[in-house]
């Protein structure tokens, strides 16, 4: 079963969020009293190359399987830690293609891309930013620092709700960095 294992939120552009008890998802905005919440970008990078593009970053998804995989190259990585607002379980995000629908509780979230990691992630622990954006043996970009989406409907999203997926009609795209 796919589940929510935590949730995340903070007012700062912090790298890490703190792990709070429930999140509000706010259709059309993101999560009720984070930072990167609004229509518009909120990543303090893109609002200095364009403040008015749309946000299709509003929620960030990571999945801990990923922590897990860190945990076996030695890095301590928790559920926050990586900035993310919802770790979930059970669900492959990064294979989702865009569009899905993630249904938790009586919230929606719809898939926009994947999470395109920044050098932050080795202020956080030295040498983890190689482990989730890498080239692999094909020489393709791999990133695995979660996915973003939109809210497309509002709800309160707790630690330990069912996450109920729901692909897009067919063709299937795949995630690219938004």
């Amino acid at each position: 079963m796919a589940s929510v294992v935590g949730v995340h939120q903070s007012e700062t552009h912090s790298f890490s969020k703190p792990t709070v008890g429930e999140i509000t998802l706010v259709e059309g905005i993101g999560v009720a009293g984070d930072a990167h919440s609004g229509t518009t970008v909120q990543h303090l990078s893109r609002v200095k190359k364009n403040a008015s593009t749309p946000n299709m970053r509003q929620v960030h998804l990571m999945h801990r399987e990923l922590f897990e995989q860190l945990a076996r190259d030695g890095y301590s990585v928790s559920p926050g830690d990586l900035g993310e607002n919802i770790t979930t379980s059970g669900v492959d995000v990064l294979a989702l293609p865009v569009g899905t629908r993630l249904m938790i509780a009586d919230a929606v979230i719809t898939v926009t891309g994947l999470r395109n990691p920044c050098f932050q992630i080795n202020d956080f622990q030295p040498g983890l930013l190689k482990k989730v954006l890498f080239t692999n043996d094909d020489g393709e970009t791999v990133r695995l620092s979660g996915v973003m989406g939109i809210v497309s409907r509002g709800g309160v999203v707790r630690s330990g709700d069912e996450i109920t997926v729901a692909l897009p009609p067919e063709p299937h795209y795949p995630l690219t960095p938004v």
